[in-house]
């Protein structure tokens, strides 16, 4: 502000014309040099330069060269201020400036003699030149001390200073500390690095195909314009909108931005996570790394490691992946979820084990044997074979209810539809035979009154269409449950997955010496399959599937596991395991069995 090039020449004729008074004669610029680059550097990189070329050329007949200041002709200091000076003056170049702290005379100290030499004359304001140009050296130092140093205080503190990298953009929110910059995912490129870790983090296509995968939906490099080194207004050329390479990939992987962290050098080697959450979790980030470069939390802190990680290290993560089973094994004395945590033993090794002390003796098993235990309790859990065959029945015949119903509701759609489009077709043939626009105008209401409804009831067809998928594949997930439920219990790569899935085998939780010893509460449902083993009926009444009265919630807890198999099929992370447990634990739901099978699986493929 009051400080443009514009303001500046303004200026500058001003003074021109001043001094053209002074010494009586006309002073007429003759080219004007505009400078973008900071004046700071060595004596060839001084922007100035390129006036004193223009100087050195004796058809020019150069006599001043006038600037705003001595901190705008550069910013050397004293010194660099010097040099300039003498090499300007070599041409019979006088500098200039508006302010008047470049003198235009010069004193000789032996004219009452007569004599000259090069040391007897000088310039009265030297010194005060001097000053000035070391005054602007100091500026410049005191300006970056402030903007570097605020930079590095609000990087330390999680926010952004920096251009955004690809796949963000910078953004401005409302904080404690005022409006400062966060990174936020760009409306086109964040969906193609989400993309490249989901897709290596599958750990399924070679990263070849990832590439290719990525590039069919559109990704192209971030463009850039290139400057002309020596004037940083020209553009000279441009670079980027290409393709993904291999190389260019994995060098995206491995930058934990993504994951919301930072590991800029301003960090000190410290790894800070940011104001701002990541393109995609830490988790996935790890896995997509595959061990190569690992993220660790530590409460607010983050640590990153390369290479292999000890396993101990990830305790501190809140759900820690060692440790699955904490939450469905409980302490045998006070019966409360076991603890967990890797010991440090006098070798220098870590032992995890899961552990309890909460008022009572110190109960601890390791990981492996409490592992162990669990495998071998689980080899003998199974569905009697004639219970898989005759639960398969009973959800077919569920199901063909429900689509008899969604069928008859699309037809009468259909021919509602059909006729909305013959009532518009006889309204708009009444109105060629009318002329009155009254007339005309109440018609023209009533095809758009019907439009309207067509565009609705259009809408309801078609998701109720959507409603209508194919039975069979939905049968074979409900066998495919029954049939390997070990495998779903233990094939998951997700040991939370697994344990959830453990935990819902028993009505109770147990304690690890009840699951040692076999004396269980298991879930009603292998109480349902131990009863239809016995009496071999499970009815169907005309209203809907009526187990008996004391297996209903083992019928629900049943769906509810068939429900579980196709998340872990689908690997669907919004199913909240937690949630839909208590849902059915609660007792409330006397009829849910019947409503998940009319509605849950549907939602759950969709």
């Amino acid at each position: 502000m009051g400080d443009s090039h514009e303001d500046q020449k303004q200026q500058l004729l001003r003074r021109a014309e001043q001094l053209g008074l002074t010494i009586n004669r006309n002073i007429t610029i003759s080219k004007f040099f505009e400078f973008t680059e900071s004046a700071s550097g060595e004596l060839d990189r001084q922007p100035i330069l390129k006036a004193l070329e223009h100087c050195k050329n004796p058809h020019n007949k150069i006599s001043y060269a006038f600037i705003k200041s001595i901190d705008r002709g550069t910013r050397g200091g004293a010194t660099m201020y010097g040099l300039l000076k003498s090499q300007f003056a070599k041409y019979g170049v006088q500098f200039i400036d508006v302010y008047g702290v470049i003198g235009t005379q010069t004193v000789n100290t032996l004219d009452h003699l007569g004599l000259k030499y090069n040391w007897s004359e000088y310039s009265p304001t030297w010194v005060t030149e001097m000053l000035e140009a070391e005054r602007g050296k100091s500026e410049v130092r005191d300006i970056l001390t402030r903007m570097i140093g605020a930079e590095v205080r609000y990087v330390r503190m999680g926010y952004r200073v920096r251009p955004a990298p690809p796949g963000y953009q910078n953004e401005k929110i409302e904080t404690t500390h005022g409006m400062r910059v966060i990174l936020a995912p760009h409306p086109v490129e964040a969906q193609w690095f989400i993309k490249m870790f989901e897709l290596r983090e599958q750990g399924t296509l070679t990263d070849l195909q990832i590439v290719e995968q990525v590039n069919a939906i559109g990704y192209k490099s971030r463009m850039r314009k290139l400057h002309d080194k020596t004037d940083k207004q020209k553009i000279i050329d441009k670079m980027g909108g290409v393709p993904l390479t291999i190389k260019q990939m994995q060098r995206y992987i491995q930058n934990s931005i993504y994951a919301g962290v930072n590991t800029e050098k301003w960090l000190d080697g410290e790894p800070t996570k940011c104001k701002f959450p990541g393109l995609v979790s830490i988790d996935t980030f790890n896995r997509a790394n595959r061990g190569k470069i690992t993220i660790v939390e530590d409460g607010d802190t983050v640590k990153i490691y390369r290479g292999k990680v000890d396993p101990w290290r990830l305790r501190k993560q809140k759900e820690n992946p060692l440790y699955p089973y904490k939450q469905y094994i409980l302490c045998p004395t006070c019966r409360n979820p076991l603890l967990a945590s890797a010991s440090k033993g006098k070798s220098g090794k870590h032992f995890p084990a899961y552990h309890c002390s909460r008022g009572h003796k110190y109960f601890r098993i390791p990981v492996d044997a409490l592992e162990t235990r669990v495998e071998t309790f689980m080899e003998h859990v199974d569905f009697d074979e004639s219970f898989v065959k005759r639960f398969r029945d009973i959800f077919l015949g569920e199901w063909n209810k429900r689509e008899h119903q969604v069928s008859d509701v699309t037809v009468k759609l259909n021919e509602r539809l059909i006729s909305i489009e013959h009532e518009i077709h006889e309204l708009k043939d009444k109105i060629k035979m009318l002329s009155l626009p009254t007339t005309i105008k109440l018609i023209e209401d009533d095809i758009e009154k019907l439009e309207h409804e067509k565009v609705s009831l259009v809408g309801v067809r078609e998701k109720k269409e959507k409603e209508q998928i194919d039975i069979q594949i939905l049968i074979n997930y409900t066998q495919y449950f029954m049939e390997h439920l070990k495998d779903l219990l233990f094939g998951s790569t997700n040991p939370f997955q697994n344990a959830a899935m453990f935990g819902l085998v028993f009505e109770d939780l147990p304690t690890y010496t009840e699951l040692e010893n076999g004396t269980l509460n298991l879930a009603p449902l292998f109480e349902l399959n131990d009863k239809y083993n016995t009496s071999k009926t499970l009815s169907v009444s005309p209203g809907g599937f009526e187990p008996p009265t004391n297996s209903l919630k083992g019928y629900c807890s049943a769906v509810e596991l068939w429900a579980r198999s196709i998340c872990l099929i689908y690997s669907l992370p919004r199913y909240d395991f937690n949630s839909f447990s208590r849902l059915i634990a609660s007792g409330r739901l006397l009829n849910f069995s019947v409503y998940l099978i009319a509605h849950f699986p549907f939602r759950l493929l969709v």
